[in-house]
């Protein structure tokens, strides 16, 4: 109702819509795939326009002076407003103010607590509402995960074919009741029906093949034709991994409707539909983004979290770590992924909530057991054998190709994504789709390990041969009878098998390649943790059979003399796949330690440390050799996010001035003065100009700065003023003397004649201590102050006198300046 009032008085209509229409921070953010225009709503506004209107230049009196009359003073605005010190959609919190507010809220609650039991009550719910907040997210986390993993898995064997005893059943749980299933083929069971023998009735021969070929085609455009159009339609902030918009909201910005629950019902149904469709992709990206949902929402049961957004980003700092939990079954992994990859303000206090939503997180997913292997993921491994300082090589090697792959990977897709942003094939995602997921199905199927499901795929490559295994990667052949068989010695000449499922992986891994820069970035809930993990762990296990092969036929090279003796067991392939996974996982996303603890965590060997971190660090050197930005930071410079990365260094010797607006060609910056402004001159300043906030003056010609108005804050404090005092456009023409009102942010209302209209006090409202900076001051230092508080605007002073004003939009432009990029390309697309 007070939205609709000022909106019929006139007060600046464009900017109070988006204030009406974002009321609700229920909905942090609401469609990707829409184009979000950022030019005229965030905080480089704030210089737009010129603060001068005619009849502007009166004499003044100094705040002062004493009031006339009590009934002259308009005081209510001393008492807090409802509305002041919240954000409009595409803005960047306030992380000072925020913290402020948190402070003074836990001075409150500490002075009443002695004053009742009541109050004592609620001092303790609010100290322990932290924890109550990500022990709801970690169970969500927890349960949502399970569902997923359990729903993929149906879904995904469902294109081969069903289970006739019990439909909800997978193909592995199909068969782990039957009788008449032998070792060799503990997959093929009478309860477990291919679409073929259904249809058809046959289960070989070519037209069983085509028919099956053809199903798998089907399910697989049916899966990716549904996920698309349920993203398209009912939540377009649900598509892609989510973590470059997490790492941009945990930054500060306001993203409306990305963390809602429409988003987080959407994603986790499409992520079970793109997961099944056989796109190269995975789910434990998306993951965080469904344990970001979690944490948003229960954020609004508890006002110390809903009514602060610096407070709501502890809280989703702690859900990202729940959500890695939960992806890779590695809850220390997921504390030191939050830290280092997507947390912008980590708190002690943060770093205790987010290893207890990890651990609950973890707890509820391992009780659910989604994968019956009493394990938090499917490719958990154990290996028994230790590894040789010679191997150190081959380990380094794969991560010269991590890097390689995570630089050309980052390049060709940014490229592709750029391409689609600026073409029309952009304008129709569900072809995109359809179109990936077609070539995707056709290509896959004939090759059995581009077929399978990537989460059974890793787990096959990361598994060490052994007398259970009857994968081709472990038909090796006995040197005793030079038939298939299965010791416990993996160092014995490859057979036919191997270097048949060499060939395999060879056109895989260029499949693999090719697709996956391709699919990440389409209009579906898309993962980048598990394609990456695939395309290194199949390059591990050629370079891990190949140094098995060497071993065993040149065991008396100086090499292998000392340590792998002829029927020594000395090579583990399987180990070289999880090296290889790691390598370039860390090459497209440039994590280093979290990635090793949580490499470690799926293996449970402390034994392997050093070959990961050589192979991760190395990785990482060489990614870094051709470009410092991992693929969250590049996706993030792509859409043209506010985003100051605090890894990148600042290094050119340019001063605020240089930086500051208005420049020489620009108009004067929008100012306030502090007590000879009326109310029509106020409403004219907002109406003319787009700016996001004002400086507040003592006077045009001093130029000495008193704080800083937000635009927001002063449209909803005029919003809450009666009609006599805030009249509309048509009052003013016919009233002229009711506009005529002053306006003052000093503490004492100017003096004024007894048959004045009654002043308007705005001081509430007005940031007294906003950050300055002189005009001399480096932006080396510049850019830290933003980087490590979270400004969104620094005032330039020279001699106390105002002379402009820093943006972070200014930052990241001169940024761009100075790297040589055009900085009107890379911003806000």
């Amino acid at each position: 109702m007070e939205s609709e009032q000022l909106y019929h008085r006139g007060y600046s209509r464009n900017s109070y819509n988006s204030i009406a229409s974002a009321s609700s921070d229920e909905e942090l953010l609401d469609g990707a795939g829409v184009i979000m225009d950022f030019h005229t709503t965030e905080d480089d506004n704030l210089l737009d326009g010129d603060a001068s209107s005619p009849g502007s230049n009166y004499a003044m009196s100094n705040g002062g002076g004493a009031a006339s009359s009590s009934t002259h003073l308009l005081d209510f605005l001393e008492e807090p407003i409802p509305g002041v010190g919240t954000y409009d959609d595409f803005h960047t919190i306030d992380w000072v103010r925020e913290k402020c507010k948190d402070r003074e809220r836990h001075r409150k609650i500490n002075s009443k607590k002695k004053e009742s039991a009541w109050e004592f009550t609620k001092s303790l719910y609010d100290a322990w509402s932290g924890w109550l907040v990500v022990t709801l997210t970690g169970l969500a986390s927890g349960a949502l995960a399970g569902l997923i993993d359990i729903a993929a898995d149906w879904l995904n064997d469902l294109k081969e074919g069903v289970c006739l005893s019990a439909m909800w059943f997978n193909h592995e749980q199909c068969c782990w009741t039957s009788n008449e299933t032998t070792f060799a083929e503990r997959d093929k069971c009478p309860q477990w029906k291919s679409w073929a023998e259904l249809i058809l009735g046959q289960a070989e021969g070519p037209g069983s093949y085509i028919m099956n070929y053809f199903m798998y085609i089907y399910w697989a455009l049916s899966f990716a034709f549904l996920a698309v159009c349920l993203v398209k339609v009912f939540a377009p902030y649900a598509c892609g991994s989510g973590i470059p918009e997490i790492k941009t909201i945990l930054s500060g910005f306001i993203i409306r409707g990305y963390l809602g629950k429409w988003t987080l019902m959407i994603k986790t149904i499409t992520l079970v539909l793109a997961v099944a469709s056989g796109l190269s992709l995975g789910k434990e990206g998306p993951l965080v983004h469904v344990a970001c949902c979690c944490g948003n929402i229960f954020s609004y049961l508890f006002p110390k979290y809903s009514k602060n957004e610096a407070k709501k980003r502890e809280v989703l700092s702690a859900a990202s770590a729940a959500g890695v939990s939960v992806a890779f079954g590695a809850p220390i992994g997921g504390v030191l992924f939050s830290l280092e990859e997507v947390s912008y303000y980590f708190p002690l206090k943060t770093l205790w909530r987010s290893f207890f939503a990890a651990l609950v997180a973890a707890f509820v997913l391992r009780s659910i057991n989604p994968f019956g292997n009493s394990r938090l993921v499917l490719f958990y491994v154990e290996y028994h054998t230790p590894w040789y300082l010679f191997e150190l090589i081959p380990f380094i090697l794969l991560g010269v190709f991590g890097g390689l792959w995570g630089a050309f990977f980052i390049r060709a897709n940014i490229a592709w994504c750029r391409r689609r942003k600026s073409t029309r094939f952009g304008k129709y995602p569900v072809l995109e789709v359809i179109l990936v997921a077609a070539i995707t199905a056709v290509v896959a199927f004939p090759n059995p390990y581009t077929r399978q499901n990537t989460s059974e795929l890793i787990k096959e490559l990361f598994t060490d041969c052994g007398p259970l295994e009857s994968s081709q990667l472990c038909q090796y052949r006995s040197q005793m009878n030079g038939s298939k068989a299965f010791t416990d010695n993996p160092n014995r000449p490859a057979g036919p098998g191997v270097y048949s499922a060499m060939w395999q992986l060879c056109l895989a891994l260029i499949f693999k390649i090719i697709m996956t820069i391709f699919t990440f970035g389409l209009k579906v809930p898309s993962g980048l943790f598990i394609p990456s993990m695939a395309i290194g762990a199949i390059a591990g296990r050629i370079v891990g059979i190949a140094v098995e092969q060497l071993a065993y036929y040149h065991h008396d090279w100086f090499l292998f003399k000392e340590w792998c003796e002829v029927g020594a067991d000395c090579i583990t392939p399987g180990l070289y796949a999880m090296v290889g996974a790691a390598a370039c996982l860390g090459g497209v996303t440039r994590m280093t330690v979290s990635l090793v603890v949580i490499v470690f965590e799926l293996t449970g060997g402390l034994e392997y440390i050093v070959p990961l971190m050589a192979a991760v660090m190395t990785s990482k050197w060489v990614g870094d050799a051709f470009g410092r930005e991992g693929i969250y930071e590049a996706h993030i410079r792509l859409n043209g996010y506010p985003f100051l990365d605090a890894k990148e260094e600042f290094t050119h010797t340019t001063l605020a001035r240089e930086v500051m607006r208005p420049r020489r060609s620009d108009p004067p910056l929008a100012v306030l003065t502090q007590d000879d402004l009326t109310v029509e001159e106020l409403q004219g300043i907002i109406n003319e100009t787009s700016c996001n906030g004002f400086p507040v003056i003592v006077s045009k010609e001093s130029q000495r700065l008193v704080g800083f108005a937000l635009r927001r804050d002063i449209t909803i404090a005029l919003g809450k003023m009666s009609p006599e005092v805030c009249p509309s456009d048509t009052e003013l023409a016919h009233r002229p003397a009711v506009g005529q009102q002053l306006v003052y942010f000093t503490q004492h209302a100017p003096t004024l004649p007894a048959d004045s209209p009654r002043p308007l006090k705005l001081r509430s409202i007005l940031d007294m201590s906003p950050f300055t900076v002189t005009d001399h001051t480096p932006m080396e230092i510049v850019v830290d102050i933003f980087r490590k508080l979270g400004l969104r605007q620094c005032l330039v002073t020279h001699n106390g006198r105002l002379l402009g004003i820093i943006t972070k939009k200014d930052i990241l432009r001169h940024m761009a300046q100075m790297a040589n990029q055009d900085p009107e390309s890379i911003m806000f697309n």
